[in-house]
């Protein structure tokens, strides 16, 4: 049985595009990047700990499989997680208006006797963005519960008339 170590909707609605039967478990990982630790390997390092808590919560159960995942957005060695509120949404997409970042995703598969990750770096760089942008986009309330206060699957698609205007390189 494949179990989904997170709350993300987005995690949910990909699982489910794939056709996958999954079970959902609340798993509560601090994500704080530790002093001097490299963007990837924070990124990896709290996909696995949240795999890792989600096997503990179903160890009864031999056949399980934990997914794992984290995604950050990293600006100068920077680590951008999800905005506490629109203000802190604003100076984000402020920071990478302009700009091109990376996008950091790893995700770990983990069971009681085997272990499999992979990360996924994209490049993303963001038009020059005006204030009254930023505002709109954050109006949308799309900002909140991302990394980088944005997701390219949604209203930042750079086909969205209020997209921060975000296109992977």
């Amino acid at each position: 049985m494949l179990y989904l170590a997170s709350q993300s909707p987005r995690r949910r609605d990909l699982l489910s595009q794939l056709g996958l039967q999954f079970g959902l478990l609340d798993v509560d990982v601090p994500e704080q990047r530790l002093p001097g630790e490299p963007p990837e390997t924070y990124v990896s390092r709290v996909a696995r700990e949240k795999a890792g808590a989600g096997l503990l919560a179903v160890v009864a159960n031999p056949s399980a499989v934990v997914l794992g995942a984290d995604t950050e957005v990293v600006l100068d060695d920077r680590v951008y997680g999800k905005p506490a509120d629109a203000d802190d949404a604003a100076r984000m997409l402020a920071q990478l208006s302009g700009r091109t970042h990376r996008v950091i995703s790893t995700v770990w598969l983990v069971s009681a006797g085997r272990e499999l990750h992979a990360t996924s770096i994209s490049d993303v760089t963001f038009e020059e963005l005006t204030p009254e942008r930023i505002a709109a986009y954050i109006a949308t309330g799309d900002c909140f519960g991302k990394a980088g206060a944005y997701a390219i699957q949604g209203r930042a698609a750079p086909s969205s008339p209020i997209s921060p205007a975000a296109s992977p390189e």
